[in-house]
């Protein structure tokens, strides 16, 4: 994992240049998460790592597959291609992510929680973390059944966890001592 972030870091840093330089960080943002999510996919991966396929070939049909992409995002494809860096759009994704989140002050979010939270709890929740960290935050939310009850929050290093299922595993800890 950390030779990926390592191998995608100037990626991203060389296509958050661009994204400033021609003022278009949600278009480069929105591209390079579709380019993601498809490189992920079974059969593309298939397709990237065939060698009877060319690089050429790969960018073309993977930037196709993305739908909508200007021609420096294109070009961008075609050298990741070139230099077999496909399998890592994720990451340079992630990265290109986190310069932006520095570049407009905001943090990211993950929030798990049993249920679906409504909007007025997720208001709570987005404020509280914006007071904490004194930033604006973008909160990504999903359903995990698993906590049983509450909510785990995630920011960068940090969890906060105040699920049932980490009281539980607490209260479990606790008994065994």
């Amino acid at each position: 994992m950390a030779e990926s972030l390592t191998i995608a870091r100037p990626y991203a840093e060389a296509a958050f240049k661009l994204a400033r330089e021609q003022d278009a960080m949600p278009s480069w943002s929105d591209a390079l998460s579709r380019l993601a999510a498809i490189a992920a996919d079974e059969s593309a991966r298939a397709l990237i790592s065939n060698p009877g396929v060319s690089a050429d070939m790969v960018a073309t049909v993977l930037a196709d597959a993305a739908g909508q992409l200007g021609a420096e995002q294109r070009n961008f494809v075609r050298v990741l291609a070139a230099n077999e860096r496909l399998g890592v759009l994720r990451e340079i994704s992630g990265q290109f992510e986190v310069l932006r989140n520095a570049l407009e002050g905001v943090v990211d979010a993950r929030v798990s929680s049993a249920f679906a939270l409504s909007d007025a709890q997720l208001g709570e929740i987005v404020a509280t973390l914006r007071a904490k960290y004194g930033r604006d935050v973008k909160a990504m939310v999903s359903v995990d059944p698993e906590l049983i009850g509450g909510v785990s929050i995630r920011v960068g290093d940090e969890v906060m966890d105040a699920s049932v299922r980490s009281k539980l595993a607490q209260l479990a800890g606790a008994l065994r001592i």
